[in-house]
């Protein structure tokens, strides 16, 4: 019998209780750091450490949870710090939870599943506030917290190995796909955006309209993705045909994050590749709809994401409490205008360079996917419980003995 399996016998051998996240902890929202001097202190945004300043919000262990943005990201932070108010960070009950045991229990609910938005993801604290995490005593979540971290840390080791493999690949594959792109010769034609595009700001609806109907593209699907295809789009919205009509997404359109927490999260672009029947999109990004057929969709794509171009983008936009980009600043970018079989070619071998880079399914990225399955795996296993009976419950049990 493993320590573990002897803790729980002894402490806990009728089960566990699940208790909501506000019996355990308390949300507090973050604020901002504009004004403050520069310091050793980090600044979390949702997408991480933003700055870092010469004061603090709190100096005690605690799990910072992804209010807007990037909500599929926690951090697990043991030392003072700072956080903005696109992230919550958590005050835990030391008679109720061990920080590190809740860190671990929030990775496994996946908190994405509780996005309550339809355009940037979000999450409120009415919805955290009842999520449901199994509560042992402390000597069992301390035991579990030492496995779980043993083996991440052996995990991490193994890893970081891989991910300097990746990261070398991946810089290569930039270099090349921006030699590609934007080492032209001296005689190449060139056209800009707005003489390529038109340009349309997306759909704005209520909460309520979210969650099903048509599919809907999201911030996060172009965010995340160089290319979109009809499976890849799981966002729903109840829309009408006229809204359909005016915000309809098609084979083809290029689109741009419009607004995001920083400068570096805009003007991120994908293009639609697939048809989508009713497809439209969000109020966060920008739909570049070609005006000629002078480009290949997957080639725009590409060139957007290049170095130069991605300063450019970060260059010309706004900032005041969000970062922001628009059609006018997009507008006066320069497109090489080649011929199709050129880029034809050049979307083959960048498909090719992108797939070593990225695939789950083959080479470093699939060794590193596994490794995460195995710590997922183990996690699970251990921080599954019997639930304990509740009072009801227990009433039945006695009636039937």
């Amino acid at each position: 019998m493993t320590k573990l399996e002897e803790l729980i016998k002894e402490l806990c051998p009728d089960g566990v209780k699940y208790e909501e996240l506000k019996e355990i902890l308390k949300i507090k929202n973050g604020s901002d750091y504009k004004g403050f001097s520069e310091g050793t202190i980090p600044v979390y945004g949702s997408g991480g450490i933003l700055a870092y300043v010469d004061r603090y919000a709190y100096n005690k262990p605690s799990v910072l949870i992804p209010r807007k943005g990037s909500i599929d990201k926690l951090y697990y932070v043991d030392t003072p710090f700072w956080n903005v108010d696109t992230i919550f960070y958590t005050e835990i009950f030391p008679d109720k939870a061990i920080p590190r045991y809740v860190y671990h229990c929030l990775l496994r609910e996946h908190l994405e599943q509780y996005n309550t938005a339809g355009g940037v993801p979000s999450l409120t604290q009415t919805v955290l506030n009842k999520v449901k995490i199994p509560v042992p005593p402390l000597p069992v979540q301390e035991e579990i917290v030492r496995i779980l971290d043993s083996f991440t840390e052996l995990t991490a080791e193994l890893t970081a190995e891989l991910t300097a493999e990746l990261t070398a690949r991946k810089k290569q594959y930039e270099y090349y796909r921006d030699f590609l792109l934007t080492k032209m010769n001296a005689d190449t034609e060139y056209m800009t955006v707005e003489e390529l595009f038109e340009f349309k700001n997306g759909l704005n609806k209520g909460k309520e309209f979210f969650g099903k109907g048509t599919p809907i593209i999201n911030f996060t699907d172009v965010f995340k993705n160089r290319y979109l295809t009809k499976d890849m789009l799981r966002g729903r919205v109840d829309v009408t045909d006229e809204e359909i009509a005016r915000y309809s997404a098609r084979k083809g359109d290029l689109f741009f994050t419009r607004t995001s927490e920083t400068k570096e999260e805009i003007g991120m672009s994908s293009v639609l590749v697939d048809d989508v029947e009713n497809c439209v999109f969000s109020g966060f990004v920008l739909r570049a709809r070609p005006k000629t057929n002078l480009l290949l969709p997957k080639f725009c794509s590409y060139y957007f994401s290049t170095n130069e171009v991605r300063k450019q983008i970060v260059r010309t936009s706004t900032f005041t409490t969000r970062a922001l980009t628009s059609a006018g600043k997009l507008s006066k970018i320069r497109v090489p205008i080649l011929p199709k079989e050129t880029q034809a070619k050049i979307v083959q071998i960048l498909d090719n360079f992108d797939s070593i880079c990225s695939d789950l399914k083959i080479g470093l990225p699939a060794e590193i996917e596994a490794r995460t399955k195995q710590y997922e795996y183990y996690r699970d296993k251990l921080l599954s419980f019997k639930e304990t009976p509740t009072y009801e419950q227990k009433k039945e049990i006695s009636k039937t003995e």
